[in-house]
């Protein structure tokens, strides 16, 4: 596998926190403008990749509905939703059994993705399962879409359908790098480097398997879209020694650290992994009823019919309830 320095997940795909609030304030505002011009964000997807709005409404249509138009979602409401099927990749994963880096690689895909998109454009419960089943065939443990389909109980055409579109918005870039791989070199390096605390086989082995936990929390935040995976490991790793205190990490830190960059000091690295502590301790794990309110606002948004049979369903429950107190 290519070099993470020389790759494009290093080139394109690391950025500045307010480089990603930009995007994500972009994709949503281009949703909401798409709402206003064409009363729906809904895109039309093909096999091939293309895509398209529903046809402008006439203005006059435009202005009689524009009162009972349904409600953009904000960014912070977006984020929710996306943190919600955030988790629900690393169940449908979990329910496969799938290695943990198919799992990372499907999380960095659907976070890519959602770079260039809204979910207000392209619902997330469909963008997740295509990210799955792109991420099966970039790590060649490959799964079909019928089986992937059947076994949550999703129609499988939505995942092929939506593939090529996920392919384009990714730029083709399928090569991506997970902190497991450089956690599990640091984890040998401490095999090797006979610390005494650490040096019991059972000791290392708790300490990996919580510093694996503390990296599938790190895959649920921002971080692998601002921090190379070297970075995330070592965060994680550090989280686990402080639960374990089995081995002195900054002692470690710089015995790592001076072998790769022999003439600078760890405040960088520290710097990098408090910042990788704040975006954990602010990770959401949002419920279903967490996220129904904006699931809602949602499918409003993508099919306004549905906005309005739903306000017609209430209108008929109010009048049968008037009913029956009339009775």
């Amino acid at each position: 596998m290519a070099d993470f320095r020389t790759s494009t997940h290093r080139a394109k795909w690391i950025f500045t926190p307010q480089a990603l609030k930009e995007k994500y304030k972009e994709a949503n505002k281009r949703a909401k403008q798409a709402l206003e011009k064409y009363g729906a964000t809904r895109m039309e997807v093909d096999v091939d990749g293309s895509f398209s709005y529903a046809e402008p409404q006439s203005d006059a249509k435009a202005n009689a509905d524009k009162h009972s138009r349904p409600k953009a979602l904000k960014t912070e409401e977006e984020q929710l939703l996306r943190a919600f099927y955030e988790f629900k990749i690393q169940d449908v994963c979990d329910a496969f059994k799938f290695p943990r880096k198919i799992q990372a690689t499907a999380l960095i895909y659907f976070k890519r993705f959602y770079l260039q998109w809204s979910v207000m454009e392209h619902h997330p419960k469909n963008i997740m399962l295509t990210c799955i089943y792109a991420a099966c065939k970039a790590e060649e443990n490959h799964v079909s879409a019928e089986e992937l389909g059947k076994g949550i109980e999703q129609d499988h055409h939505m995942i092929l359908d939506n593939e090529m579109l996920v392919l384009q918005s990714l730029g083709f870039d399928l090569i991506v790098y997970a902190p497991y791989r450089p956690l599990e070199g640091f984890i040998s390096d401490l095999q090797e480097s006979g610390d005494a605390k650490a040096g019991h086989s059972e000791e290392l082995k708790s300490l990996h398997e919580s510093a694996k936990a503390e990296v599938d929390k790190i895959m649920r935040t921002d971080a692998p879209l601002l921090f190379p995976p070297g970075q995330l490991s070592l965060a994680a790793l550090r989280r686990s020694c402080e639960l374990h205190k089995t081995i002195d990490f900054e002692r470690f830190l710089k015995s790592v650290h001076s072998r790769q960059h022999p003439a600078h000091g760890t405040s960088e690295l520290n710097v990098s992994m408090n910042a990788i502590d704040g975006l954990i301790g602010k990770l959401e794990t949002p419920t279903s009823k967490d996220v129904k309110h904006i699931d809602r606002k949602l499918k409003s948004c993508l099919d306004p019919t549905s906005h309005e049979k739903s306000k017609k369903r209430k209108h008929r429950s109010k009048e049968s309830s008037s009913e029956m107190h009339d009775m």
